[in-house]
Formats: structure tokens, C-alpha cells, sequence
């Protein structure tokens, strides 16, 4: 007999409210997956699906089961809101006792999402070899993928902060420009500063369709119809509130940050010169712009490919 849940209604003003009802067990699988990218706007994208009627978000943000098997420390407690969510952080401990990546029970995690949509917001998703990227895609063909993008000096910057805050990283002279590319060239933070590479190992795997790239840019500006636009790729409504969540709500926005000097973020730039230059011509959109921000030509990046592909051409000819 198939898993039986209480569900919780919202009423117009986004509060909960109980409802003498239960609905069977959904599809045992996630709809789609965040992979990132880290301080680019995940946590603000949890909370308003969290709290819109179409999707049962996990009780955690961040499963970390792909990248982990849920061995991940976490910072924040969990909800318990439900039977549901008990039983899911259960099942989802259990699951983390194995050391094997068993994609057949952790699809089962989602099955508690019943009729309403339901994902993983794993900004570490974005580390993840091509190996375990194509035997999740394999395994889940229908899923939908979400990247959220964000310039590598601003979000390198944003984790290092971070890092330092939570106690993360060691403490270290946030105004010598030399400590600060020490601290970049940390595997942990420089795995996840190249959002080219991340979008381009995702992309080989999943369907062009099932694939949303969006950009960190786009919540700073028009927080509301970025909502509306993945809303729409997840299948949700768009013209649904999440609660009493606006848009622009950010509970991360307004945490404190280290001071970037003009001279570390010179030297920040020079250090991620060539990703600025390859998420402009790859990605595109919003990417773009990233370049101009620190004096860098898009032409002068495209001349030297061309110019590189003459030289290619002259020793070839010379090889002959």
C-alpha cells in the first residue's frame, strides 16, 4: 500500500493551515536539481519555492547526497514541519549510512512531494565529475536542471567572506592581494569559480530542453521576473505568491561581507581573466557585461583566438 501523508493547505495569505485530507506518494524522483553556483543566489531560490503552493521542498536546502551521501556539516537546522519532513530526514540519514551513491532510494526521498513538484538545491552539485552527472541524467531523464551564474570575482569574493564568517577558512589579510589569490587557489573555492566549465560539463549530458541558465545579475535587478521565469521552467505558476515572500526578500543580502579594495579586486580580475573572457563568448546574456566591469575588450579575446588559430594554421603548413 503506497505511503499516505497529511497535507497542509495555504490560504491567500500564505499561512498554512490544516486540512482533514491525504494524498498518496508522488512519483519517486526529484523534478529537478539546482547545481549552483554557490552565493549566486540559491538560498533566496529555496525560500520561494519552499513557500509556493505547486512544489513540497525537502526539509533542508542543501541534501549534498550527490557530492556527499549526506555527510555534509550543516549550518542551519532542519524544518520539521510534518510527518513528512520527519520521515524524510529518516530516510535521508539512512541513505547517508551507505557509501554508495543508491539513486533508486534517494528518488525515493521525493516521493513524499505527492501531487506538487519537488527538487534538490545543492550549489555543490556543481563540483560533480561527468561520471556521476551522467548516471544521475540516466537515471532521471526527465529531470530539470537549474545553473544559476554569477560573475567569478563577485561570487569568489562572496565565498571567502563566507568562508571566514562561518569560521570555514582560516582568518587571513583581506587587504594583501597575495593572500587573497592564496586563499582563491583553495581547491574548495577554486572548483567552484568557473562557471564556463560547470555549464559546458552539465550541458553535455542533459537534454537542451531540461537545461535553464540564469544569471546572479538578473536577482540584483528584476528579482521578480527571474522569479517568474524559472517558475515557469519548473513547471510552477508564476502568478502564485510564495507566502508572504516579495521577490526581492533575500535573508542573505544583508549579511556582512569583507571589504573589497579596489587593489584586490584589480588583482582578483587579472586572476580570473580568462574564465571573465570564456563565460562572455560561452554563456552569454547577462555574462556579457562581466568583462567591461574590469577594463577587459571581448575583441582583443576574440583577436587572440584568432590570431591563435593562424599560428595553428602556419605550423601545420610547415609540418607538411
Amino acid at each position: 500500500m503506497p505511503a499516505l501523508w497529511p497535507f497542509k493547505a495555504r490560504n491567500g495569505n500564505g499561512r498554512e493551515t490544516e486540512v482533514e485530507a491525504f494524498f498518496q506518494a508522488g512519483d519517486p524522483c526529484p523534478d529537478f536539481l539546482c547545481v549552483g553556483a554557490q552565493k549566486a543566489g540559491t538560498s533566496w531560490l529555496y525560500q520561494q519555492l519552499e513557500q509556493h503552493p505547486d512544489f513540497w521542498m525537502p526539509p533542508v536546502k542543501e541534501l549534498h547526497y550527490l557530492d556527499l551521501l549526506n555527510k555534509a556539516k550543516r549550518f542551519h537546522p532542519p524544518r520539521c514541519g510534518d510527518e513528512r519532513d520527519t520521515s524524510f530526514l529518516e530516510d535521508m540519514n539512512n541513505l547517508g549510512a551507505r557509501f554508495y551513491l543508491d539513486l533508486e532510494n534517494y528518488g525515493r526521498l521525493f516521493c513524499r512531494k505527492g501531487p506538487l513538484l519537488s527538487g534538490d538545491i545543492s550549489p555543490a552539485y556543481s563540483t560533480l565529475s561527468d561520471e556521476i552527472i551522467e548516471r544521475v541524467v540516466n537515471h532521471f531523464p526527465n529531470l530539470k536542471v537549474v545553473f544559476l551564474a554569477r560573475d567569478p570575482v563577485e561570487r569568489a569574493w562572496s565565498q571567502l567572506s563566507m568562508g571566514m564568517r562561518l569560521g570555514m577558512i582560516n582568518r587571513f589579510d583581506a587587504t594583501d592581494p597575495e593572500e587573497v589569490i592564496r586563499n582563491l587557489l583553495n581547491p574548495g573555492v577554486l572548483v567552484r569559480s568557473h562557471p564556463s566549465k560547470v555549464v559546458a560539463r552539465w550541458k553535455r549530458y542533459v537534454r537542451p530542453e531540461n537545461f535553464r541558465l540564469y544569471f546572479f545579475d538578473d536577482l540584483k535587478e528584476n528579482p521578480a521576473e527571474l522569479r517568474r521565469s524559472i517558475l515557469r521552467f519548473l513547471g510552477g505558476d508564476p502568478d502564485k505568491p510564495s507566502g508572504g515572500l516579495k521577490p526581492h526578500d533575500n535573508n542573505d543580502a544583508g549579511r556582512e561581507k569583507l571589504r573589497l579594495t579596489a587593489k584586490v579586486r584589480d588583482r582578483m580580475a587579472q586572476f580570473f581573466e580568462q574564465e571573465l573572457k570564456a563565460c562572455a563568448s560561452e554563456l552569454g546574456g547577462r555574462a556579457k557585461s562581466w568583462t567591461s566591469r574590469y577594463g577587459f575588450s571581448l575583441l582583443l579575446f576574440f583577436w587572440d583566438l584568432l590570431d591563435d588559430s593562424i599560428d595553428l594554421l602556419f605550423w601545420c603548413d610547415w609540418i607538411c
